[in-house]
């Protein structure tokens, strides 16, 4: 692990995730019914905007952006036909734009969107994007200047907005918080001898340095392999997972993944909460379906984990599928979710946190066994 640099602008935390979607009405009722997500705030045709809608849905520090073009040849609907549903930009919040952008271009990034403002009645915030893996961006945002519900040109859910006082625009009953408190980590997949090139790009144009290193002697079975890095902030706010495949008598998850989404891309969000077995409980409820390890997996936990030094109820635990890992710093409790779509791409992470700055490394072969499992469903494996 390496020592933070000093010569960005530091990263304050994630902004928000835009997602391109298919449908994002339907969408924003999956993730307000799901996961526990309020509407907070709506784009489209009633609020001036022609060619795209929006939802932006917020649970703790998460705001998530759903967007659905509304025309051919719009870029939400060519990337979403190309890639199904997924991540189109992770924005971060950053105290100078201008500043962010500028070290990023100096460290090799592409621009997509130049420094701008844009204003409305709540003040003014300020933007700028540039391009990183596959069709992902990253925007720059500093909002410190604004105080409506979240940029310009979005009105807040239950606003009369143009509709002249007649009735509210839009009547969404909030989700009922599930207990999800911020965006602890976000995992990307790239193709075979991508990922020291994606690593480096992050400490060269975001200032980020490396937290982790996985081989494939480390994580995979004897079917699958992959290899990850772990690059972070310094502080914790921010920690991007990179992951390529590795040879394998079988097709590894990461490369299916690749092959269904089209590119490069984000594999899944891990969100974290102060209390996962209520999270996942309310989730479960609610239809979200988790992956299962194997049941032998807990047996192997109670031999390498002191259970009731940690004050734990691993029978509770394991009627959820959570799974337990420990190190020198602490634990952590985590569960993954299956795709949250037809196309095996983007799944959820839920994770709690307690001293610990690792991804589980002892839960990694139960978890591949599992997913290994829905490849063979699949015909994939």
């Amino acid at each position: 692990m390496t020592e933070a640099t000093t010569d960005h602008q530091p990263l304050l935390g994630y902004h928000h995730l835009r997602c391109h979607v298919g449908n994002a009405k339907q969408a924003a009722h999956y993730y307000r019914t799901a996961f526990g997500f309020t509407p907070i705030a709506y784009s489209g045709p009633e609020t001036g905007n022609r060619d795209s809608a929006s939802w932006v849905l917020a649970q703790g520090d998460v705001r998530l952006v759903l967007t659905a073009g509304l025309l051919p040849g719009h870029l939400a609907t060519d990337q979403q036909h190309l890639h199904g549903d997924g991540v189109r930009d992770i924005a971060f919040a950053v105290p100078d734009v201008r500043a962010a952008f500028d070290a990023a271009l100096a460290g090799g990034a592409k621009p997509v969107t130049e420094p701008h403002e844009i204003v409305d009645d709540h003040g003014k915030v300020e933007l700028a994007s540039i391009a990183s893996y596959g069709d992902t961006i990253h925007t720059f945002v500093d909002a410190s200047g604004y105080s409506g519900p979240f940029l310009p040109g979005y009105q807040a859910v239950g606003d009369t907005g143009r509709l002249g006082g007649l009735k509210p625009l839009w009547t969404v009953p909030p989700g009922r918080d599930f207990g999800i408190t911020a965006i602890d980590h976000i995992v990307c997949n790239v193709p075979l001898h991508e990922m020291n090139t994606w690593t480096e790009f992050y400490q060269r144009v975001l200032g980020l340095t490396q937290l982790l290193h996985y081989d494939d002697e480390t994580v995979g079975t004897q079917f699958t392999s992959m290899m990850s890095k772990v690059v972070w902030d310094g502080t914790g706010k921010i920690k991007l997972n990179v992951n390529e495949p590795a040879q394998g008598k079988s097709l590894s998850q990461i490369q299916e993944y690749l092959n269904y989404y089209g590119s490069s891309g984000v594999q899944h969000i891990a969100f974290a909460t102060d209390d996962i077995a209520t999270t996942v409980k309310e989730m479960r409820d609610s239809g979200v379906r988790f992956m299962r390890v194997p049941d032998t997996y807990y047996d192997e936990v109670r031999e390498r984990v002191d259970i009731d030094a940690l004050g734990l109820d691993l029978d509770r635990l394991a009627d959820l599928g959570v799974l337990l890992d420990q190190d020198e710093d602490g634990y952590l409790l985590q569960v993954f979710t299956e795709p949250a779509q037809d196309r095996p791409t983007l799944f959820y992470e839920v994770i709690e946190r307690h001293g610990t700055r690792g991804f589980g490394l002892n839960n990694f072969k139960a978890l591949f066994q599992a997913i290994e499992r829905e490849q063979a469903a699949r015909g994939n494996l």
